[in-house]
């Protein structure tokens, strides 16, 4: 028993490094859970760990971790995506990242709404009918995400606040992808997150134009 206790200590010790890490990929650290649970024989019976979690796709998170290997090349859908971008000119109006979520994808807010407005513009579809092309190509989730500037909005009709006008914008994307884009709505969230993610401090007209902009994360 003393060798038993001295075992499981070091495995929760272990794990508790792995989670203070910043970044650590979920998957990976849910099927090495799994892996221990073995090792360590604890008996099958009953309710498990994995029938008992779900992830929001429902399958149970052995099968999530294994549905990731067909899951994109983060490096690959980059590229192609910024060699589209290039090929159309708009290399100033959409920028192309990594991180740790996922290739995001921010488009300027002059490409796709007028100001103060969140219906798309025709050049704002025709991207997105491009892009649309691309995330079906593959299998992850797509997250859109609005955002705005620190200057508070008229306040008049459905728009109140910047709040109201980020959520609208991501609203009217997702509704597009999913029609004319021809995207399944299970892959599609929209989030608006007004002016409480800047990229750039709001203290000059070129960084608050850099703030409006609309992220269209393909979630890893």
């Amino acid at each position: 028993m003393t060798t038993y206790g001295d075992m499981v200590t070091l495995i929760l010790t272990f794990f508790i490094l792995l989670y203070s890490f910043s970044t650590i990929d979920v998957m990976k650290f849910q099927k090495m859970l799994f892996s221990f649970r073995g090792a360590i024989g604890v008996i099958d019976g009953g309710k498990t760990f994995e029938e008992d979690q779900k992830v929001f796709s429902g399958q149970t998170m052995e099968d999530a971790g294994s549905s990731r290997k067909q899951t994109m090349d983060s490096t690959k859908v980059a590229r192609k995506i910024q060699s589209i971008i290039r090929k159309h000119g708009l290399e100033k109006e959409v920028n192309v990242s990594i991180n740790q979520r996922g290739v995001v994808v921010s488009i300027s807010e002059g490409l796709l709404f007028q100001a103060g407005q969140y219906e798309l513009l025709p050049e704002g579809k025709i991207v997105l009918s491009i892009l649309g092309e691309i995330f079906r190509e593959i299998p992850n989730d797509i997250s859109a995400e609005g955002h705005s500037d620190s200057i508070p909005v008229n306040g008049k009709g459905i728009i109140r606040d910047n709040w109201d006008l980020s959520a609208l914008r991501s609203s009217r994307i997702v509704s597009f992808l999913s029609g004319s884009a021809d995207l399944s709505p299970r892959r599609l969230q929209s989030v608006g997150y007004g002016e409480s993610r800047p990229i750039m401090p709001n203290d000059t007209d070129y960084h608050r134009q850099m703030n409006r902009r609309v992220d269209l994360v393909i979630l890893s």
